[in-house]
């Protein structure tokens, strides 16, 4: 099942990215970009390299996407928005705030712990079973994509009970990372990304075989008034040079 998942991510990819094609605009502008907090590292490197080809400057925002979606609903002057999921970006394409929204990343929600000794369990149910773990942190999964991977996870194998009492709710995925790597809590569920990162290498994560595949989908925002320049970042995100830098922080 997650290999055929993988096949369709790559297949959006492939499909979503050729009907962004057009010649790059070199105008002097800048972006205001919405970007879910598990995707701000690939985004960095990314956008970096988008300024320095294109000397466009990129402002950007990180946070739950359910937070994005309010912003932009409220008229916040975002030009693009990057999701954690494909609801959303569907839901502002419904609405008639968002283009076409199109797949930039697919990522997986991981459990990460800094303690050695629960690095130790078999798998990540047996880990939050050992009696180390008092807390365990998870993004709001009503605002929050990989969150609520998290609670699907945890529901398809009956462990919401064990866990209920010892979860600790942080704003976005990010957050939730922050708190295991700084030892607030004892573990977190997370984004891969996260833990393949420098910080996330000082500690071990475990695959959470149980939580789906999270596509994630982007929309260049009707309201913006750098439209095509906006594209051009959503084309300049589908290219190879981007997609590659996407691969080396775990995503598919």
């Amino acid at each position: 099942m997650n290999i055929l998942k993988s096949k369709s991510c790559i297949i959006y990819l492939i499909m979503g990215c050729c009907l962004l094609w057009r010649a790059p605009s070199l105008a002097e502008e800048k972006l205001t970009i919405g970007i879910a907090a598990n995707f701000m590292l690939p985004f960095e490197e990314i956008s970096g390299q988008f300024e320095k080809e294109f000397k466009i400057r990129i402002n950007a925002t990180y946070t739950s996407t359910g937070s994005l979606y309010a912003q932009i609903k409220n008229g916040a002057p975002y030009d693009l928005f990057l999701a954690a999921d494909e609801s959303t970006p569907r839901r502002l394409l419904q609405e008639g705030l968002a283009a076409k929204p199109f797949v930039y990343a697919c990522g997986k929600a991981v459990l990460w712990t800094a303690n050695k000794q629960i690095c130790a369990a078999q798998d990540w149910q047996k880990a939050l079973k050992m009696p180390e773990v008092k807390k365990i942190s998870i993004a709001k999964p009503e605002t929050a994509p990989y969150g609520a991977a998290a609670m699907t996870a945890l529901a398809a194998v009956g462990m919401e009970g064990l866990v209920k009492d010892r979860l600790v709710f942080a704003q976005d995925v990010v957050q939730s990372f922050q708190y295991a790597h700084t030892e607030s809590v004892d573990m977190a569920f997370c984004a891969l990304s996260s833990a393949l990162s420098k910080e996330g290498a000082k500690g071990c994560y475990f695959k959470v075989d149980q939580a789906p595949l999270i596509i994630q989908k982007a929309c260049v925002v009707i309201g913006s008034k750098n439209k095509v320049t906006a594209e051009d970042f959503a084309r300049f995100l589908c290219s190879p040079q981007a997609q590659a830098i996407i691969k080396q922080y775990g995503y598919q």
